[in-house]
């Protein structure tokens, strides 16, 4: 017996004369990036995000994955663990999270990448190791 926790379509019956089918519960990655792959933000797995000011009207116009994603980011989380909270190929959430970037939903912080030629942060970094104690 098939039931709506199934992965296939089934067919469920009539309605008003109308064929219904149940509907898988997931959906295939191409799908939620509509076939995207890449970023338009560089997102590495150890990249945080956050929301600073969280909107529950925006929340509620979001897709459901999009939806959870802008709400377990409330709390500063990596993109590996909102792919692993969410049991999403991580570059789905690359995708999605560059998105929710993209409209100002989400705040990406800056990683070490960020700054790996920025001679002012090598200067600081410099400063410090100079002053441990030896």
């Amino acid at each position: 017996m098939t039931g709506p926790e199934d992965d296939t379509a089934t067919p469920a019956g009539t309605h008003n004369g109308v064929a219904q089918v149940m509907r898988s519960k997931r959906v295939r990655a191409y799908t939620l990036t509509g076939g995207r792959t890449r970023t338009r933000h560089y997102l590495l797995v150890e990249t945080l995000i956050s929301v600073t000011d969280y909107d529950p009207v925006l929340a509620e116009s979001l897709m459901p994955e999009s939806r959870t994603l802008y709400t377990r980011a409330r709390q500063r989380m990596s993109i590996a663990e909102l792919s692993a909270l969410l049991d999403l190929p991580l570059g789905v959430v690359r995708v999605l999270i560059s998105d929710l970037a993209t409209q100002g939903a989400v705040y990406i912080h800056p990683t070490a990448f960020s700054y790996q030629n920025n001679p002012q942060v090598l200067e600081r970094i410099l400063d410090g190791l100079k002053q441990l104690p030896v």
